[in-house]
């Protein structure tokens, strides 16, 4: 075994980030603009006035600025966990019997459990800064209503939370660490809402989605004086805030001369994804440095592998902007499995681009095959992975075996998000046989993209 690689690559306190990436700035094609519903027409500053922060704006709609400048508050509040350290997996190495060389991020040394953080503190910040009284937002497996709640909690903002029905039935200790936190959380789809109402009248045994919690939290947002909407994943701001996590990660690895042969990192709506492997996007689109990056994907909702590159609804009730992504339909409505916050029909329109052009792929796995391997991981890195996070970890052990048949002694990086301690109805399952793949049909992706909204010159 070698010695010179630690197993937990430290940075000191004074190399976290003080910047954030835009990898946009560097990106020949563009992410295709947000469009007004309404007009047709890009979205400008003023209507994004009502719904975002105004900084947040900024930043959603800056595709020149490279770097960003991290305000100095929350800088200082990283520090209570960041860096998050880089760990050597010497022991699934061993277990796996393969010559690949395993690392992963854990983003998970922090109460919320998971990376969240990283951007819930950013959007909280901008909204006190603005002088609002609180915000609203949706959450899946509620790792970002976790995160936001803290993060009001700490600038003493109001926080509403619609969570998505199945995962608030499922993970009741996460809803409460939020309540604890001072956070009013509701299942969604609610009766508080007129989209809530709208979609429990159509669909009366919906488990849910982050498509229809999203348009209850932005119809909230919209209705209360002094609230704004903030979004864990999918837009721009988000992936930027998390760049935090690649750049932590290149910092690491260079310390040591690790070049990085394999990149991954599970995909939802791009939040984890777009965090750990911008920076290195950014070399490749240099034309500095070359990397497989691997996007994976939950089986049940397949929007890179499944979906269409086309424009589309955000959200379930319709109201959001339209986005250029790779969606199976804003009215397709997931099982109600355990990936938890990778249960969103879309994918951000930065990642949605940069698969379009070739410069990531991806891969879908199904459910039983992830908690396998979250299983195993567990078992000999003594940390219990959340379910969103055992997506990167399965094509990881795939890499590392398919490295084990022909040889090759390869260097793979994946991002592990967060901790699984609230997931545990999800593992009582795996370990009672009782879970089960549900994969949509053809047929059924096809109904919901027969629905995707017909606006001129945008087909």
């Amino acid at each position: 075994m070698e010695t010179k690689i630690p197993y937990k690559i430290y940075l000191a306190e004074n190399e976290i980030p003080t910047q954030w990436y835009n990898v946009r700035a560097d990106m020949t094609n563009k992410p295709a603009p947000l469009i007004n519903p309404a007009t047709g027409k890009p979205l400008t500053h003023d209507d994004l006035a009502p719904i975002f922060c105004t900084e947040l704006n900024k930043q959603e709609l800056d595709n020149d600025t490279k770097w960003f400048d991290i305000p100095e508050e929350i800088v200082n509040f990283y520090k209570m966990y960041r860096p998050s350290p880089l760990v050597r997996a010497y022991f699934l190495e061993k277990a796996l019997d393969t010559p690949a060389k395993i690392y992963y991020k854990f983003e998970g040394n922090n109460t919320s459990g998971s990376h969240k953080l990283n951007s819930a503190i950013a959007q909280a910040y901008y909204a006190k800064k603005q002088g609002l009284k609180g915000v609203t937002t949706e959450t899946g497996a509620g790792q970002w209503g976790t995160a936001l709640s803290m993060a009001c909690s700490y600038f003493g903002l109001d926080c509403q939370v619609f969570m998505v029905k199945c995962s608030y039935e499922q993970k009741p200790f996460r809803r409460e660490v939020m309540r604890t936190y001072g956070a009013n959380v509701t299942p969604s789809p609610s009766n508080t809402t007129n989209i809530g109402r709208k979609i429990l009248a159509e669909h009366p045994d919906t488990t849910g989605s982050l498509g229809c919690a999203i348009s209850e939290a932005v119809e909230a947002a919209v209705s209360q004086e002094g609230y704004r909407y903030v979004l864990g994943s999918v837009l721009n701001q988000v992936l930027l805030h998390q760049t935090v996590i690649g750049l932590e990660t290149k910092t690491a690895l260079d310390k040591y001369g690790i070049k990085p042969d394999i990149i991954i990192g599970c995909a939802g709506g791009g939040s984890n994804l777009g965090g750990l492997v911008s920076p290195f996007v950014g070399e490749k689109l240099r034309g500095e440095a070359d990397y497989q990056i691997i996007a994976v994907e939950p089986a049940s909702c397949p929007s890179f592998t499944r979906g269409k590159f086309a424009y589309d609804f955000c959200d379930t009730g319709m109201i959001c902007p339209l986005a250029k992504m790779y969606t199976l339909g804003s009215q397709f409505i997931p099982s109600a499995n355990h990936a938890g916050g990778l249960r969103f029909h879309g994918m951000s329109t930065t990642l949605s681009q940069l698969y379009h052009d070739g410069l990531i792929e991806a891969r879908a796995v199904e459910q039983t095959s992830v908690f396998a391997a979250a299983e195993q991981f567990a078992r000999v890195e003594g940390i219990l992975p959340a379910p969103e996070s055992s997506h990167a970890i399965r094509v990881a052990i795939d890499e590392a075996l398919r490295c084990k048949e022909t040889g090759e002694e390869k260097t793979i990086v994946f991002g592990l998000t967060g901790t699984g301690y609230f997931d545990l109805v999800a593992y009582e399952q795996f370990n009672n046989k009782t879970m089960s793949d549900v994969i949509p049909t053809d047929e059924q992706i096809a109904e919901s993209l027969a629905k995707l909204p017909k606006v001129p010159g945008l087909e």
